[in-house]
């Protein structure tokens, strides 16, 4: 039983720390979202869908981006992280 509840209360601190981390990246020159949310809006995706972006940041670091289609068509940044994937923009999908 103990084991139980050791375990709920991971879970519940795990997905407070996930959802607070989404709220926490701000955008970087690069980012879609650095200077305000782009004036497009995504109409045709579905609200919660992710779509990727991948950009060079000032100092050449590459980035890649993961955002979220938000309930009123903004987009926010769900996930940042550094690559040093040599095939960063010419991989094929």
């Amino acid at each position: 039983m103990k084991s139980i509840i050791i375990f709920a209360v991971a879970a519940m601190v795990a997905s407070c720390t996930t959802s607070a981390s989404h709220q926490s990246l701000e955008p970087i020159p690069g980012s879609i979202t650095y200077g305000g949310q782009p004036r497009t809006k995504l109409m045709k995706s579905p609200i919660g869908s992710t779509f990727e972006h991948r950009f060079l940041g000032n100092n050449g670091t590459r980035w890649y981006e993961i955002y979220q289609i938000q309930p009123d068509r903004t987009v926010q940044i769900i996930s940042r992280r550094k690559s040093s994937d040599f095939m960063f923009f010419n991989d094929v999908r």
